[in-house]
């Protein structure tokens, strides 16, 4: 039995989260710029990236400090389903090779 129920946001939680990966000063410095610096290591070396694998955690660890930061479940399964993170780790991987391949993340 559930005490209470975990409520849809009223705003585009992928793209929400996303942001907030990027510009939480912390989580930027602590998980977003090495994930990204990997990857950019890996196109260097000309390597296929599988964007699961090398963003998975990342997303994991972006959804845990959001839902811990703004409050909004205790259990970050409950608002973050599986297709949610899936969507969050494509839209990442789509935006950030384009940077990648620009040369960031150097």
């Amino acid at each position: 039995m559930k005490i209470f129920e975990v409520v849809e946001p009223n705003f585009d939680l992928i793209d929400d989260t996303s942001f907030f990966m990027r510009n939480d000063p912390e989580f930027y410095r602590k998980e977003y710029f090495p994930a990204m610096a990997s990857m950019a290591d890996m196109h260097e070396k000309g390597k296929v990236i599988d964007a699961k694998k090398s963003l998975g955690k990342l997303v994991d660890n972006g959804c845990s400090s959001y839902c811990k930061k703004y409050n909004l479940a205790k259990n970050p399964e409950e608002l973050f389903t599986q297709e949610k993170r899936d969507a969050i780790i494509d839209k990442l991987f789509g935006e950030e090779m384009e940077q990648i391949k620009q040369g960031e993340y150097k």
